[in-house]
């Protein structure tokens, strides 16, 4: 039958009015406003009932006559503040190494880009939020920081979002941003005098100052101020090892999880200086025009690091911007020669993946063709003496690596398992607050299975984050049983100092008797001194 005019309009009325209908319903719904410390805030609820706040602004600045200088308290605002979209990156300093092209963009996808990211930017002290309701429930925060060494990297990465973890645990998710590279960790006190004292771990003052935003507000987001756990992978994991030898972080936080991220010793301040100095020359100052420091654009101070980094020999050989032993900020090397004092008390999680370094060198290009003949030379680059003793072990444990899995097995065992176990070696030995461990065994099958157990591939399963991250896990039955056991370890430890759970088998602190290492594969399970004659060999035993 033909429809009438009058029928055609009311069928468009109701089509429109179906669809205004449906676009109300999955509209983003608006949170509580929650008043903090600087300022009253309002950000989105999710689709399973968490609360995002993202881009909260927890310092001034620190920009032009702040630069270089130790962060301050951002002027307060009064009317509520837009908390939905994520606050600028730091300045971001050398490009990441992809596995290869297609895959790299993958990966991309989680480590780097998101659509509703900002430009990279000096004005950068911002913090995100994941709260299951912003009452008086006083649940564990979890504060997060990133990876990249120092130099990249960013609190907003896909990977670290904190609505399933906080959902899953009933806990509160904190991701930080905060000045990285020649802006956060440039000492110059030498150089420029008493007034950039601090300069060389501005980087570091910036969580500290976040930390300190977490202490004062915790409350009203849903958390507990006196029950905070600081957690970071690669430079978040060396980051945490830092704020654990720092008086001014003392009190701040109560438990510390180090992923794949040991940090033994800072940055000497006679080292740190000389980089300075390389930098400024580069640039063309020196002590008669200072002020030059203030007023140059930041690309162009992140070009002369480049051009400074590449004469000093490049990559790891040239400068290092990070945490600088000054005797003030860090009096002393975090955990060398001993665990330090200040955080006796703070109970520690710590491990490290099977095959650390394929995520960097699957690209390099010797892998895929080094041979049984080039492959004692290359690890003596890595280990000195000790390499045919080494190679002995590794040959037999791993019989079926090539010599390229071979060599990067070394490399990434020479740094995140020799460095991971020393670090609890040095805290057990305070026999105070408990230290655990952990060791991630399992093999990834993305792209064929190239990379095995690589740096990174914790995140995704103790963010309970693997719906995110199936360009790095897959999606499989083994994926999640990972994911399960690891985020449920992770909120057990945030919630008691101890990651005992139903999720795993019986988990003992670690002692330099048992050496207890719980072993996350398809199932967990403990192993005692796992990689004993590799730790013998490296330690000297």
């Amino acid at each position: 039958m033909r429809q009438s005019k009058i029928q055609k309009i009311l069928l468009g009325l109701a089509i429109g009015l179906c669809a205004t209908m449906a676009t109300a319903a999955n509209a983003p719904i608006p949170s509580d406003i929650v008043k903090s410390s600087n300022g009253a805030v309002r950000g989105l609820i999710e689709d399973n009932g968490v609360a995002v706040f993202k881009g909260i602004r927890y310092g001034a600045s620190p920009t032009e006559a702040r630069r270089f200088l130790p962060p301050t308290l951002p002027e307060a605002w009064y009317e509520v503040a837009d908390a939905t979209n994520f606050g600028a990156p730091a300045m971001q300093s050398y490009t990441r190494t992809s596995v290869a092209s297609d895959f790299g963009l993958q990966l991309a996808t989680i480590f780097t880009t998101r659509s509703d990211m900002k430009i990279d930017n000096e004005d950068c002290l911002f913090l995100n939020v994941w709260t299951p309701d912003t009452d008086d429930k006083k649940r564990p925060v979890m504060v997060w920081l990133h990876g990249g060494g120092y130099a990249y990297g960013s609190g907003a990465w896909p990977v670290y979002d904190g609505a399933r973890l906080a959902n899953k645990g009933d806990v509160v998710v904190v991701t930080v941003n905060h000045r990285l590279n020649v802006f956060g960790y440039l000492h110059l006190p030498e150089v420029a005098g008493e007034a950039y004292a601090h300069s060389g771990n501005a980087g570091m003052l910036d969580i500290v100052l976040a930390l300190e935003w977490v202490r004062d507000n915790a409350a009203a987001f849903g958390g507990d101020p006196g029950n905070v756990t600081i957690m970071g992978e690669s430079g978040g994991g060396s980051k945490v090892s830092h704020l654990l030898a720092m008086p001014s972080a003392a009190g701040l936080f109560h438990r510390a999880i180090i992923q794949s991220g040991p940090g033994l010793t800072g940055i000497p301040a006679q080292v740190a200086t000389k980089a300075a100095n390389s930098i400024l020359a580069e640039l063309g100052i020196d002590k008669d025009n200072l002020v030059l420091l203030q007023q140059l654009p930041a690309q162009k101070i992140l070009d002369a690091v480049q051009s400074a980094t590449a004469k000093a020999g490049g990559g790891f050989a040239g400068l290092r911007l990070a945490p600088v032993v000054d005797g003030d900020v860090l009096p002393r090397d975090p955990f060398t020669p001993t665990a330090p004092e200040v955080s006796r008390d703070v109970p520690i999680l710590i491990g490290w993946n099977k095959d650390e370094m394929t995520i960097f060198n699957t690209s390099a290009p010797w892998f895929g063709s080094l041979t049984d003949d080039q492959l004692p030379g290359r690890v003596k680059m890595v280990v000195g003496e000790k390499a045919n003793a080494l190679l002995a072990v590794y040959r037999d444990m791993y019989p079926d690596y090539s010599p390229s899995y071979t060599l990067n097995a070394i490399i990434g065992d020479n740094r995140m398992f020799n460095g991971s176990v020393t670090l609890a070696e040095r805290k057990a030995a305070q026999n105070a607050a408990p230290v655990y461990q952990y060791y991630l065994t399992w093999e990834t099958p993305v792209a064929n299975g190239v990379l095995k157990s690589p740096h990174t591939l914790d995140i995704p399963f103790m963010f309970n984050n693997v719906d995110l991250a199936a360009a790095l896990t897959g999606d499989s039955a083994e994926a999640r049983s990972l994911e399960h056991q690891m985020s449920s370890s992770w909120i057990a430890f945030a919630r008691s100092g101890n990651p005992n759970n139903k999720a795993v088998p019986n988990w003992p602190a670690y002692d330099t008797n048992r050496r207890a290492a719980m072993v996350f594969n398809v199932e967990a399970h403990v192993v005692n001194d796992p990689l004993a004659d590799v730790r013998r060999i490296l330690q000297g035993d």
